[in-house]
């Protein structure tokens, strides 16, 4: 299991295995989360962790009252096969 995501200035990250994964972001002064970039790391891919960095996205944007603009295709991917996503979302 991954060591606890944690925010820093605009992504997620995830260190597994002397490894940093992340995810990153920007929040505008709109209220908008928009999901940039997913890097995995190359030995940590296969593992869960794009699909944990873009659900602590998520809850982060839920938390702070934010809609969520996905950009990146990696994000993309994992939020269409997870309509638990859906509501927080930028409609098309």
């Amino acid at each position: 299991m991954p060591n606890p995501t944690q925010v820093t200035r605009s992504r997620f990250e995830i260190v597994q295995d002397g490894q940093t994964s992340y995810l990153e972001f920007e929040i505008d002064s709109h209220g908008w989360l928009t999901l940039w970039h997913t890097e995995v790391a190359e030995s940590q891919r296969g593992k869960g962790i794009a699909l944990e960095l873009v659900t602590t996205a998520f809850q982060y944007a839920k938390d702070h009252s934010l809609r969520v603009d996905v950009l990146c295709p990696v994000a993309h991917h994992i939020v269409e096969t997870h309509p638990e996503f859906q509501p927080l979302l930028r409609p098309e």
